[in-house]
């Protein structure tokens, strides 16, 4: 029970304030309902929106909260208002306000001002459009279309229903605009997809913007990718003083994220007093994504550190980088921290967990948990060919495709690409031809270039290089570094030393950046001492800059995964390493010893 407040009565004001302070459970709200009507407070017009606001979030059953309304003697529109209001701000019950609406009508009472910007964004919530040209209908009927509050909540609805021709419209017919104004059309756009139009409609804009109008045009910077205008942004939200809260800073992140700038992602999320969940994520996927794995398992491990609980988004981008990393133990610990966890998987966490295992040897692992999930999308049955292809299991591979076509998924350009490699793998020229061929005939899909580079491996590792110069030729699209490279692995493989003249020809052309082609060439004129041949190749690669990228290697060793680069000495315990490498050398050189003695 609710304790009664004891001593000199408080004022109205303070009496409400005490008792929902200590109303924390929907029971307790319940048991101080009938102190509040028998009291009379709940006719005060200015506790009932305190009253209203703090006890609806309790209240699940929507006949109970219409039963307030009767307590209250002879509602008028203010009473209807502060309900509909109330509604309106409820993530969980946007629709209700509209139930209010009516009620108040059918009552005879007229709304105003206040009653349809609550309304409309109800609208807004559940991307109501049909309800809420319904009630720009009312808006012109009662007389109220000329006044700003309500034409920004029309503004508003339209742009968040993706009329944005609507939403533009009520925009340009308006006299008077203030910041909300611009800030609803402009969100509007960046939502619905336009983000040249916002960008557009910033630079016209001829009020202050408010800290919603920045995170408006981050999200339009971050659709296009353009990392200067986003910086510019960046710059405008410092000239203008706004703090840079949890909101402000997640999507300057996700802006630096989806422009590829890494580190002013980082130096954001370093700078933010406050981090939620969405912080960490977003740079745990936005590192995962481009291609920096080792530092999203570190920011995942400084997640947990903190006491944030990873959500289903953070863990599925952390077992893609322990897949990029082939970091197979704290791919097993994430694992069964999800279990130990009771985190229900979706098809996202589930496919991201067959990847890990695919990726980091445990094949039979990864087909498990696929056959465990209750759910596949495309996505799943892709990754699940992809690890089969990759760990040689071609005819299996081909048996997985038979049975997603079965199961009524339809592949995708990446299944081909799936189902070529396992192919290509595994030998099976011919079922590699007929699936490259399906791709068109059967699936109505265009072939892409990755394709064709797969059928030219294909061709290229079973000896048929004429084939594959003839595939080359009849490609729609340009042959780019890829292609040509394949056909030189087979030049390589088969000796064939003419035709690797003429894909230095095309090379050559393209002006290709990749030092792999070149050093593919380097190496097969070395293979038959051609020797100025290879002086030539790489002069061709002075000349023009380009430059051997160093190898690297991965280990993983206590759930912790270093990197070495070729003749790397900035590990910290490089000298270590080198001591123990050396006593293997050794040992080895003994062992080999005794063996040529032995056979002696």
């Amino acid at each position: 029970m609710i304790p009664r407040p004891r001593g000199r009565r408080p004022c109205t004001s303070s009496l409400v304030n005490i008792l929902l302070e200590r109303c924390t459970t929907s029971k307790l709200c319940k048991q101080a309902l009938p102190l509040l009507i028998t009291s009379g407070i709940i006719q005060d017009s200015c506790a009932f929106p305190k009253i209203i606001s703090a006890m609806l979030s309790f209240f699940s059953d929507i006949n109970h909260d219409q039963n307030i309304i009767s307590l209250v003697h002879e509602p008028d529109t203010f009473i209807f208002n502060t309900i509909i209001t109330a509604f309106a701000g409820d993530t969980n019950k946007p629709v209700s306000a509209i139930s209010y609406y009516k009620l108040m009508v059918g009552r005879g009472l007229w709304p105003d001002i206040y009653t349809f910007p609550a309304i409309l964004k109800s609208c807004s919530k559940v991307s109501g459009l049909m309800e809420a040209i319904q009630f720009h209908g009312n808006i012109v009927k009662w007389g109220l279309a000329e006044d700003l509050y309500v034409q920004n909540a029309l503004v508003h609805v339209y742009a968040c229903c993706g009329k944005c021709c609507d939403a533009r419209q009520m925009f340009d017919e308006m006299v008077e605009k203030d910041v909300v104004t611009w800030t609803s059309i402009i969100g509007g756009y960046a939502k619905g997809g336009h983000p040249r139009e916002a960008l557009q409609l910033f630079l016209d804009m001829d009020v202050k913007p408010n800290a919603a109008t920045m995170v408006s045009m981050l999200s339009a910077c971050a659709q296009l990718g353009a990392s200067d205008k986003g910086r510019g942004i960046h710059g405008s939200i410092c000239k203008y003083g706004f703090q840079v809260d949890q909101i402000l800073g997640n999507a300057l992140m996700d802006m630096y994220v989806k422009c590829g700038c890494l580190d002013d992602a980082n130096w954001v999320f370093k700078e933010m007093t406050e981090r939620d969940i969405v912080s960490w994520t977003t740079l745990i996927s936005g590192l995962s994504q481009n291609d920096r794995p080792k530092g999203a398992l570190q920011i995942f491990h400084d997640m947990q550190m903190s006491g944030i609980e990873p959500d289903r988004m953070a863990l599925t981008s952390a077992l893609s980088a322990c897949a990029s990393l082939g970091a197979l133990a704290a791919g097993r610990w994430i694992h069964q921290y999800m279990d130990r966890k009771h985190i229900e998987w979706d098809v996202h966490v589930g496919t991201a967990v067959v990847d890990m295992y695919a990726k980091c040897g445990c094949i039979e692992r990864a087909l498990q948990v696929f056959h465990k999930m209750h759910h596949r999308n495309v996505r799943s049955w892709n990754v699940m060919l992809g690890g089969l292809a990759m760990h040689g299991h071609g005819r299996k591979a081909l048996a997985y495709f038979s049975q997603m076509v079965e199961s009524g998924i339809r592949p995708n350009e990446v299944t081909f690409l799936a189902v070529l490699g396992a192919c290509s793998h595994s030998g099976f020229v011919e079922e590699g031809i007929w699936h490259f061929h399906s791709i068109r005939n059967v699936y109505n899909l265009m072939p892409k270039i990755e394709h064709y580079g797969c059928m030219v491996d294909l061709l290229g590792r079973a000896g048929r290089l004429e084939e594959a110069r003839v595939l080359i030729k009849s490609m729609p699209m340009q042959a780019d570094v890829r292609i040509w490279g394949a056909m030189l692995s087979a030049c390589k493989a088969y000796g064939d030393m003419k035709l690797c003249q003429t894909i230095r020809a095309h090379i050559t052309e393209l002006e290709a950046a990749d030092s792999g082609v070149y050093v593919l060439i380097s190496n097969i004129y070395a293979t038959n001492n051609r020797w100025e041949d290879v002086k030539r190749m790489r002069a061709l690669m002075r000349d023009k800059g380009i430059r051997k990228s160093p190898g690297s290697s991965f280990i993983e060793v206590n759930c912790r995964t270093h990197e070495f680069m070729v003749d790397d000495v900035n590990h910290p315990q490089h000298k270590h390493i080198q001591f123990i490498l050396g006593t293997l050398t050794r040992h080895m050189e003994l062992e080999c010893l005794g063996l040529h003695v032995g056979m002696v």
